[in-house]
């Protein structure tokens, strides 16, 4: 599937959800592209997985912020592959850096760099380790076998949609329960 076929049919996707997330964080190796950096030449041409580029793309189009969030050892080499694959402009934010904390730094300074509240985002990464760490931040975390794809793209906007709705349902379960208290601190006795 080419890349704007690719790119018509996440813009279907992203349309059909009424809640969206204000930012998409996306791993490197094995995520976007199909290998680890420190395994290869700055001299070499990289390719993203098939579908990748096409989903940046629509993200990109809807107004959706994208970032990235890697701990390669090797973010010299990233940032030559980002440069000759022509997608640096298409993020807000990159921290590419080697961490022992699974994205949670990573995160930290994403958040810090763009004010995006860490339930606004999206995040799709290769590794259950760091897909557990950062959920536990409330982003919304989707781990990928083979690369970012159609398939990734919707479980991760229908995950996002079900949390937000989960959150703002307990809000309103607090709003209504904290209203209609009688018993109030003010009351004097």
């Amino acid at each position: 599937m080419g890349d704007e076929k690719v790119k018509a049919e996440a813009l279907q996707i992203i349309g059909a959800f009424q809640v969206l997330p204000r930012l998409v964080v996306f791993d490197l190796d094995y995520t976007l592209w199909p290998f680890y950096c420190e395994c290869r030449s700055k001299r070499e041409m990289p390719s993203l997985y098939p579908h990748a580029k096409g989903i940046v793309h629509a993200l990109k189009d809807k107004g959706i912020d994208m970032a990235i969030a890697s701990r390669s050892p090797t973010a010299d080499i990233a940032e030559t592959f980002i440069n000759k694959l022509s997608i640096k402009s298409m993020f807000v934010a990159q921290e590419i850096f080697s961490s022992p904390t699974h994205k949670r730094d990573h995160f930290q300074r994403i958040h810090s760099r763009t004010g995006v509240p860490f339930n606004s985002m999206l995040f799709f990464d290769d590794e259950n380790r760091n897909i557990q760490e950062v959920s536990k931040m409330g982003v919304t975390s989707i781990l990928v076998g083979n690369g970012v794809n159609l398939g990734a793209l919707r479980e991760g906007l229908t995950k996002f949609s079900e949390n937000w709705n989960t959150v703002e349902k307990n809000k309103q379960k607090w709003r209504t329960k904290f209203s209609k208290n009688p018993e109030s601190s003010d009351k004097k006795e």
